[in-house]
């Protein structure tokens, strides 16, 4: 069948029904006919300092350069070849072709050449006027009701699919822009980590620094014996873990006691108001008279302040620390002299006393160090003490946390400068793959990630590309009558690039050229050139509202 991108349809709207009547001579269009009204001379439609006699119109010859003169023969069909090759160049026909009114289905114009051929071209001009001189015997009926309902229907079919897939858009363009938001929300949630975990990281500093000087004042002590002090010490540790677990059981038992209490004064609060007085009954009434002298012996022995009571239990029940407890590290494992233990005594001071003199102890030790009146802690042995450790690892986690809420604050900044096509759709695909059968192989597609080529036989897989940017380009492509194709004007176009390598060749790429379709799905993969692709996708990411006004294809204008 011949090529279809040399047929134009007119019209007012696509998948509308024009009647329009030519009213001039055969093979001229409603636009053209103003330059056909008989008055003895005909001018060349672009060549207007032609002039020939009206009666030389349509006489199978062709007196104008521009071929206006032979609007219903192909007279003139050789001018065709002279057509340009590019939209800047002129074309030399003054018409774009033979005229069909195809009533009952849409006007439209053929190629000269397809004029009186012996073919009945129905897929351009179903009402057979294109063959009227019945050459070789051919008579090409009307067929424009059949083939006009069949494309209406089909047309209807089209216009349901573009609507299915505008409102599927609308959806991928509210999930895109609640993940944007999403993505806003989270920087301003990890700015506020970040400031806070930095606070954190100077608060593990001054700690470690701390820590340090703390151990760089500390007296050289010689090994560990197990003295009685540190034998002392570990059992005053367990000692007081013991007491405090007892206590918080102790606690846990008066306050379910408590609740029992509570409830059964409960009931008989509610048996003094409903029991019947006038019930004769001695029984009940010594116990009604011995509740309320209960009460009134509690009301004149109030209960203590059981919320400071429990503050009080809460800071007992607590384990030791380095600010509010005794730091049994510095006593346990080793044997504590008489010196260490006068060095010690400020533990068993108020904290505000303890903490002056602990710092005035601390200076005289670095000043004795630094002065060589002290050996140094740190040069007397291969590795820092427990608490330097444990300071530096808390810092180092500090900083780590520091870290990796900055590198998910520059992802989260990066991906919202990041081109995700109008109205930010393809934010909603990214990452989800679809892929067709073709026979022999079965291709990928992952949108914003990467083509495959996967091969049914077995055998590796072949990558044809990655994900590089969002192009647009210009299609001159007609619509199948399915509704699964290009059609004529500009499309979204994904750019993969960089795929497997081709033995002699280049990097394999491919070109995904976008058309609106209700669901995603891939029409048709061709290798233009070597390793170089193109693949015709369907999907309602590009499913404009304005499609639905604008033609998709030559056979739709």
């Amino acid at each position: 069948m011949r090529k279809l991108n040399t047929f134009l349809l007119i019209g007012t709207a696509v998948g509308s029904v024009i009647v329009a009547e030519s009213t001039g001579p055969r093979g001229v269009g409603p636009e053209f006919a103003k330059f056909y009204k008989s008055d003895g001379t005909f001018t060349c439609i672009s060549n207007p300092s032609h002039h020939i006699n009206f009666s030389q119109i349509n006489d199978d010859y062709c007196d104008c350069p521009d071929g206006s003169d032979e609007p219903g023969t192909s007279a003139c069909a050789h001018l065709s070849a002279l057509s340009p090759s590019s939209p800047e160049e002129r074309s030399p026909l003054a018409l774009p072709g033979f005229y069909c009114n195809n009533k009952g289905h849409r006007p439209g114009y053929i190629p000269f050449t397809y004029v009186n051929d012996g073919v009945c071209d129905y897929d351009l001009c179903c009402d057979g006027s294109d063959e009227w001189e019945s050459a070789g015997g051919i008579v090409c009926e009307n067929k424009c009701k059949e083939i006009g309902k069949e494309w209406r229907k089909q047309d209807e079919q089209r216009k349901k699919a573009l609507r299915s897939g505008q409102k599927a858009r609308k959806e991928l363009v509210r999930q895109s822009s609640r993940l944007r938001k999403e993505i806003e929300d989270g920087i301003g949630v990890l700015q506020i980590e970040i400031r806070t975990l930095e606070l954190k990281v100077g608060d593990q500093e001054r700690q470690l620094a701390d820590v340090e000087r703390s151990e760089k004042a500390r007296l050289v002590k010689g090994p560990a014996k197990g003295g009685r002090i540190s034998v002392l010490a570990n059992l005053a540790k367990g000692r007081i873990e013991e007491l405090r677990t007892a206590l918080i059981d102790v606690r846990s038992q008066r306050d379910t006691a408590l609740e029992r209490v509570q409830e059964l004064e409960a009931i008989l609060y509610k048996f003094q108001e409903e029991y019947n007085p006038n019930f004769n009954d001695e029984g009940v009434k010594r116990a009604v008279r011995s509740w309320e002298e209960f009460v009134v012996r509690k009301n004149a022995n109030p209960d203590v302040d059981r919320a400071a009571q429990d503050r009080d239990l809460d800071e007992i029940s607590k384990p030791d620390d380095k600010e509010n407890g005794i730091r049994w590290e510095e006593w346990e494992g080793e044997e504590l002299g008489d010196t260490d233990v006068l060095y010690k005594f400020e533990e068993y001071l108020p904290k505000p006393l303890r903490t002056w003199i602990d710092n005035k102890l601390r200076d005289l030790r670095v000043f004795m160090v630094q002065n060589g009146l002290l050996a140094d802690a740190h040069h007397s042995s291969t590795s820092d003490s427990k608490a330097v450790t444990q300071a530096r690892e808390a810092l180092d986690a500090a900083r780590n946390d520091v870290n990796s809420r900055k590198s998910q604050l520059t992802n989260h900044q990066e991906d919202l400068t990041k081109d995700y096509g109008v109205d930010d759709v393809f934010r909603a695909l990214k990452g989800q793959c679809f892929s067709k059968d073709s026979g022999e192989y079965i291709y990928e597609l992952c949108w914003l990630g990467g083509v495959t080529q996967k091969p049914k036989k077995g055998g590796a897989n072949t990558g044809l590309g990655n994900f590089v940017s969002i192009d647009k380009i210009f299609v001159d492509d007609e619509i199948p009558s399915d509704g699964k194709g290009l059609g004529s004007g500009d499309h979204v176009a994904l750019r993969y690039e960089g795929g497997n390598h081709c033995w002699n060749g280049p990097s394999r790429s491919t070109l995904v050229v976008l058309g609106c379709a209700e669901k995603d799905e891939i029409w048709k993969v061709m290798e233009q050139e070597k390793c170089v692709y193109r693949m015709e996708v369907g999907t309602p990411a590009v499913c404009d509202s304005a499609d639905e006004e604008k033609p998709r294809g030559k056979d739709e204008l």
